[in-house]
């Protein structure tokens, strides 16, 4: 099983999806997340700002906003292959197009803040394993950031599609502790 393969293989499968099914799946993704304790529980929100197919962020932003949770967005920082944390207060007028096209807060928006802040990191990824492992998009920027935050609460957000019964495991990989489908949702801490 090689990563590459994998990882090529369920972006041409993803990119299927109509506009339609994506926002429908999205939409039961995001009421399964909106129930959660842990979500409900929550004051800080880290989320990842979904680009083409993936699962769409833009709503659980924009709402988790509007009930008053703090919510922040990465800020990828190519050379070092490290994430920040940058608070956003306003989705619809902070952000722009940033590094690999993926939305962005505008230099003027920017509000770094500590990882020690957030209490559930929504987590982006092309295959997830049923025990929380994943193969995101190559980058290492998740791994990177959660070997450094290692007890903040990670959620993984596919499509059911994505789940996959293994996936090659490297020593620095950090699985998430839930994945949320459309179908489900699964605990990976058991």
């Amino acid at each position: 099983m090689d990563k590459k393969v994998l990882r090529d293989k369920m972006l041409e499968e993803r990119s299927k999806l109509s506009h339609e099914e994506i926002m429908i799946k999205s939409r039961a993704i995001r009421d399964k997340l909106f129930s959660l304790k842990k979500y409900q529980k929550s004051n800080f929100i880290f989320s990842f700002i979904s680009f083409k197919d993936e699962v769409n962020t833009h709503d659980i932003i924009r709402q988790s906003l509007s009930v008053g949770k703090r919510v922040g967005v990465p800020i990828t920082i190519p050379k070092e292959r490290k994430l920040l944390v940058s608070e956003i207060l306003d989705f619809d007028n902070e952000l722009e197009i940033g590094y690999y096209n993926i939305l962005s807060p505008k230099k003027g928006y920017i509000r770094e803040v500590s990882p020690n802040l957030i209490d559930l990191v929504l987590v982006p990824g092309l295959i997830f394993t049923p025990t929380g492992y994943r193969i995101g998009y190559g980058g290492g920027y998740y791994d990177r950031f959660f070997s450094n935050n290692k007890e903040t609460f990670k959620i993984g957000l596919c499509y059911e599609m994505q789940i996959a019964p293994e996936v090659p495991r490297g020593k620095y990989d950090i699985p998430v502790d839930y994945i949320i489908t459309e179908e489900r949702i699964i605990d990976c801490t058991n």
